[in-house]
């Protein structure tokens, strides 16, 4: 088959332009940023829900999932947002009315350092407590199982052993 002069007009040429929609991924959603505000106001708000069903209506009205939740809460307990909601006060202005703000790009300096090690510290605290409980629970246990061995030994001493019966 062979192309015509009006056939090549009607083929659509990709020249490799990137257009002004955002790129090749332009149509795609973008991952949306909540502010600690808005955090916070959710975990409360999920909180004080106690009708059948008012949780997930939540949920489904902000279109959010539970682990949203549940990682708000963890930073909440934290301490991390109320940090945030501090320190993020003057910028609260920023974005379209009615949608979560964009929070300022990440310096890459010494805060953020020490604020990632922090954290790193603070998970292998939590992780090295538990493993801690959890042997002193074992070792617990384990006294309690050798008592109770010991007991039955004995007690199994002390009995006279039964002689032949006349």
């Amino acid at each position: 088959m062979t192309l015509t002069f009006a056939d090549t007009r009607a083929v659509r040429v990709d020249d490799g332009v990137v257009s002004s929609s955002g790129g090749p991924r332009g149509d795609q959603p973008r991952r949306r940023v909540f502010t600690p505000e808005y955090k916070l106001r959710m975990v409360a708000e999920y909180d004080r829900a106690t009708e059948p069903g008012e949780r997930g209506a939540l949920l489904r009205r902000e279109g959010l999932y539970h682990s949203h939740i549940i990682e708000w809460r963890k930073a909440r307990d934290a301490g991390v947002l109320a940090a945030r909601t501090a320190a993020e006060q003057p910028d609260a202005g920023r974005g379209r009315p009615g949608e979560p703000a964009r929070p300022r790009r990440r310096r890459h300096g010494p805060g953020s350092a020490e604020q990632a090690e922090l954290e790193r510290l603070r998970r292998q605290n939590e992780k090295l407590a538990k493993d801690l409980a959890r042997t002193q629970a074992a070792l617990e246990i384990m006294g309690k199982a050798h008592a109770l061995l010991e007991l039955l030994s004995e007690s199994g001493q002390d009995k006279p052993e039964p002689g032949p019966s006349r």
